[in-house]
């Protein structure tokens, strides 16, 4: 039995066990806490989650970049939802999202969308 106090209360349900939606990159993440040497419950924190191999997304299509196109509308566009433009980034493995729209004529692999 643990004596956590965070752990304590998210076992209780008054903390949710993650505390973003389904479309978030963060979705399952598990998370962790920060304890005080004065014994506080401390701060909750995102553990590390790691990106996918590019061998391990299966991707759909290739997309190439056009004048005015941004990371969330080509997501909206290919995935069906804006906040999913980190699934593009991880499939083309880059920690910029913006680094997938920056350059015209640029090719953007496109993932599988979710839940297909």
């Amino acid at each position: 039995m643990t004596t956590d106090p965070v752990q304590l209360l998210i076992e209780a349900g008054a903390i949710p066990s993650s505390p973003f939606g389904p479309n978030s990159r963060y979705h399952g993440v598990p998370l962790g806490h920060h304890v005080s040497d004065a014994g506080d419950p401390g701060t909750a924190y995102v553990l590390r989650r790691f990106i996918p191999q590019r061998r391990d997304i299966a991707v759909v299509a290739e997309h190439i970049v056009e004048s005015g196109e941004r990371p969330e509308l080509l997501a909206a566009r290919t995935l069906g939802d804006a906040e999913l433009y980190w699934r593009l980034a991880d499939a083309n493995a880059v920690t910029d999202p913006f680094a997938l729209t920056d350059t015209l004529g640029q090719r953007v692999a496109i993932p599988l969308p979710p839940g297909m």
